[in-house]
């Protein structure tokens, strides 16, 4: 069991609550069985016209399509929706894609304001030492992009 942190007490009281659960920032649903399906981290969260959406639902269903190998979703600010998603994608090679192939297979799979309103094509996403997504650098890499681009 843990704890708290070491040395570290306003880190404790933000993780752990008055009854002794750690509340990670992970976003799980329990399944009828009883087991737990991550769906994401909650600050991962990307919110869109005052809607929460989490970015491993689109991530999951761009990975199922032709052409893709890796793919990442992030925020990009919007002055009418708060914000919109962006995909970063790195292709497999197995066939030419472009953002618009992309979005017109997501309509009517997924809810509109979920679809990217941007996609970025990477050679390879930025990762953390462990291997992680590097997706503040992602968002970064959107706003310059996308900028640049207006």
């Amino acid at each position: 069991m843990m704890k708290g942190y070491y040395s570290k007490p306003e880190a404790t009281a933000e993780t752990i609550d008055a009854d002794g659960w750690l509340h990670s920032g992970d976003l799980v649903r329990m399944r009828a069985d009883g087991h737990l399906v991550f769906i994401g981290r909650l600050k991962d969260m990307l919110k869109v016209g005052g809607e929460n959406m989490a970015p491993a639902e689109i991530e999951g269903r761009l990975l199922q399509m032709d052409g893709v190998a890796e793919v990442a979703v992030v925020g990009y600010p919007d002055a009418r929706l708060g914000e919109v998603p962006v995909a970063f994608v790195v292709q497999d090679g197995s066939t030419d894609i472009d953002g618009d192939t992309l979005r017109a297979a997501l309509k009517g799979r997924i809810a509109s304001f979920k679809i990217p309103r941007h996609v970025c094509f990477v050679e390879a996403m930025p990762m953390t030492p462990s291997g992680k997504i590097r997706k503040v650098e992602l968002r970064d890499m959107a706003r310059a992009q996308i900028t640049s681009r207006q």
